[in-house]
Parts: structure tokens; sequence; C-alpha cells
């Protein structure tokens, strides 16, 4: 099982701006507005790699309003697999 939440997870940051996303959460909540702006996207494209994201365990949702602000469901692991990844991408290039 926990295998497949593994696979799960590098499936959803497979395409470039989720794990650029999730970097940008690891930071603070943000709600897809602000999202949308700093990646210079449409707002459903946004939703569409959000809604993976969350369909993943990575990210979860509070209304605030109208407003879907989105956080990191386990921003300590992110931020292992992205210092791990780095270090990976190091060791790869030496």
């Amino acid at each position: 099982m926990e295998k497949e939440r593994q696979a799960q997870t590098f499936k959803a940051l497979a395409h470039p701006i989720r794990p650029a996303i999730a970097e940008k959460l690891l930071e603070r909540e943000r709600c897809v507005n602000d999202i949308k702006d700093i990646f210079e996207a449409t707002q459903s494209n946004i939703s569409q790699h959000l809604n993976i994201l969350k369909y993943s365990g990575i990210v979860d949702f509070r209304k605030n309003g109208n407003l879907h602000c989105y956080y990191l469901t386990e921003s300590e692991k992110i931020q292992k697999l992205f210092i791990q990844q780095n270090e990976h991408i190091f060791y790869a290039s030496v």
C-alpha cells in the first residue's frame, strides 16, 4: 500500500508546474488566484493541476468565502522529497 502511495505522489509531481506549485505552498497557504498570478496561467489550468495534487493527497483546501485556498497536507514530507531530489541531481551531475 505504501508503494502505491509513493507512486501516486511521484506521478502527481511529474508535470513541471506541480512541484513548482508545491514549492510555493511550502512558503504558505495560497488561493487559486494567487497561484494563477504567480505562474501566469489560466485559472482552469491551475485548478486542473491542483485537483491532481489534491487527488494524490499532496494538497487540500479550505474555503474562504468564494475562494479556495490550498495548503500542503504533509509539508515536511514534501520538503524532504525536494531535498532528496536536489541531492540526487547534484550527485548525478558530479
